[in-house]
């Protein structure tokens, strides 16, 4: 639900309290509403309406020149001053909240908008400002509501119709954000910008070819538009060539003007380049994901400064998690070498997810494994390791991707044959003989899809009907590593291939990762998703699959995963096919010998 709307009885300076994050540029392109408001605050026609007050219109002109600047705290300031002399100026809480934005404050930001709505609800620029923000919160509905107000009140703008095309596509409504994208463009044929967003919309659908299409176009009507010449660089990413999709972000970044838009085509670069193996360079250039202004970075509340690759002998070192479960599992693979370097005079504390505790401590038992603590600001996740400082504060801290910048620099420092976790022994040995009354046949893990299933994710996870080919092998026994509700599925499979996809109930999957790592050790192969259900087996030394549908940048420019010891990638013959995919992969599971493994 949206942020409740302030009572107008309650100043604005109760909004805006304790404003402490600090960011260097405006998160939205708000030059039209910038520009109203300066008219506003300098008495001249066509802002909102006018004011005799000559202190507010200069308070107001500070505020909007501080914000132009960048400098969002003297905006939001300067704008607090100006409600202290008119309460009810509908401006100043506009400028307010535009700071409070430019800040990274989205939840005080929006309560603001609400605030400056319900002073001038006629205004149609605030329902986008409250569209936005909320889109940003990811309270998607809600910015669906306020984006077709605006529409309402300015049907011959044709930004309304983008955004609200780009919120369709994060609901999954591709055809109706088709439909809606497309009669813009009868309207206004030529919007890049449009045309941008069609782009995106067949790109999430999986439609890779109109997408460089649409892409195309948008780039020749606008040849320095720097979402469309990223976006058409993520779609090639995808399918390849690396190098064409790399030299198309640097053409973006050189003509990119909006900061949240460098972050995001240097994250998206990074990636590219450690796709291609450029692995120094690419670490380098990832790093932009630690950046608060990334739509996804973590805040680490951490009493200690961050490891830059500085000497670590005898040092106390707290590598902490980041991104999703699977990743701080793949992400582990300098540890041991970090102990190494760190020596027995001091000590590698790793603050990791709680259902990963046991398994790394039994797995690293010279390192501190501690779980950490997350809360929740403004949309953004608060990352804590308070137990980290409980003897004394480490001496450095690194977001666990950080260590392979400094610990796996040149492919040739992954190691060959490294089993990264050690599951329980006696747990191994229960679930080798409860498999072994399965039956004859090879012990194949299967995981099909995340636990997170939005529909920007799913074409990356084959539908069930696509596994035929790879059910067609009736002497192999399959057992269950799809963790989260999958009865459907399985009952799926039974019915419409005969199947039985062996599932136990004694085990959580998704909560007991000790013994899911015990349970992937009994097994001779798991065929995966890029899920945590592969980096558990592949961290164990059990043989995966992994099922891709394009390149992945874990690949390092290699044909394999080189965190694992013994994985393959399988891709199609173009994006996003599974019924090629799965065509392949069936023919190499019919071939599948454990004793060749």
């Amino acid at each position: 639900m949206a942020t409740a709307a302030p009572s107008l009885t309650a100043p604005a300076t109760e909004i805006a309290t304790d404003v402490k994050v600090n960011t260097t540029t405006a998160s939205l392109e708000t030059k039209n509403v910038v520009k109203k408001l300066e008219q506003f605050a300098s008495g001249t026609p066509g802002g909102a309406r006018l004011s005799e007050n000559k202190q507010l219109q200069k308070l107001l002109t500070k505020a909007l020149r501080a914000y132009k600047k960048g400098d969002f705290k003297s905006a939001v300031l300067r704008g607090l001053d100006a409600t202290r002399i008119d309460e009810n100026c509908a401006s100043a809480c506009h400028i307010v909240a535009l700071a409070l934005e430019g800040l990274g404050e989205l939840g005080k930001a929006l309560a603001m908008y609400e605030r400056a709505h319900q002073l001038d609800p006629t205004d149609p620029d605030l329902y986008m400002n409250l569209s936005l923000v909320a889109w940003k919160l990811s309270q998607i509905e809600i910015a669906e509501k306020f984006v077709r107000l605006y529409i309402n009140m300015k049907p011959g703008e044709p930004s309304g119709y983008n955004n609200l095309g780009g919120i369709l596509r994060d609901l999954g409504r591709y055809e109706e954000a088709i439909e809606t994208v497309r009669n813009a463009i009868y309207q206004f044929p030529d919007q890049a910008e449009l045309w941008n967003t069609l782009g995106t919309i067949a790109m999430e659908d999986g439609n890779v070819p109109d997408a460089i299409t649409f892409y195309e176009e948008s780039i020749r009507l606008k040849p320095k538009f720097a979402r469309a010449l990223h976006n058409i660089a993520y779609a090639i990413h995808h399918t390849g060539p690396l190098d064409d999709a790399l030299r198309y972000y640097n053409n973006a970044l050189k003509y990119a003007k909006n900061q949240s838009d460098i972050i995001e085509i240097q994250h998206s670069r990074g990636l590219c380049q450690l796709g291609l193996g450029n692995l120094k360079e690419g670490w380098g250039t990832w790093e932009v994901r630690l950046d608060h202004n990334f739509r996804g970075s973590l805040i680490y509340a951490i009493d200690a400064p961050r490891w830059n690759g500085e000497e670590i002998a005898g040092k106390r070192v707290l590598a902490i998690g980041e991104q999703g479960l699977g990743d701080e599992i793949m992400f582990a693979n300098a540890y041991p070498d970090m102990v190494k370097q760190i020596g027995p005079e001091g000590k590698l504390i790793v603050s990791c997810d709680k259902r990963l505790v046991e398994l790394f401590q039994r797995s690293l038992p010279e390192a501190e494994i501690i779980p950490y603590w997350n809360r929740q600001h403004n949309g953004k996740t608060i990352r804590l390791a308070p137990d980290a400082s409980k003897d004394q504060p480490p001496d450095y801290f690194a977001p666990c991707g950080e260590t392979l910048r400094y610990m796996r620099d040149d492919i040739s420092r992954f190691p060959k044959h490294q089993n990264l976790l050690v599951p329980d022994p006696g747990r191994v040995a229960y679930w080798k003989d409860k498999l072994a009354t399965l039956g004859d046949g090879p012990l194949i893990g299967l995981c099909w899809r995340s636990l997170i299933m939005s529909a920007k994710r799913s074409k990356y996870f084959s539908p069930m009907e696509h596994w035929a080919p790879v059910f067609a092998n009736k002497d192999i026994t399959f057992v269950n590593l799809q963790y989260g509700d999958c009865a459907e599925d399985i009952a799926y499979v039974k019915d419409r291939f005969g199947i039985t996809i062996h599932d136990f109930d004694e085990i959580d999957l998704k909560n007991d990762l000790d013994d899911n790592a015990a349970l992937c050790a009994a097994l001779d192969l798991v065929l995966s998703a890029p899920t945590a259900a592969s980096t558990i087996a592949g961290s164990v030394g059990t043989e995966i699959w992994l099922l891709a549908i394009g390149y992945v940048w874990p690949m390092l420019g290699e044909d394999h995963y080189p965190f694992f010891s013994n994985n393959k990638v399988f891709m199609p013959d173009t994006y996003a096919d599974w019924p090629n995919l799965m065509e392949k992969l069936g023919a190499a599971v019919a071939g599948f010998s454990p004793s060749a493994s």
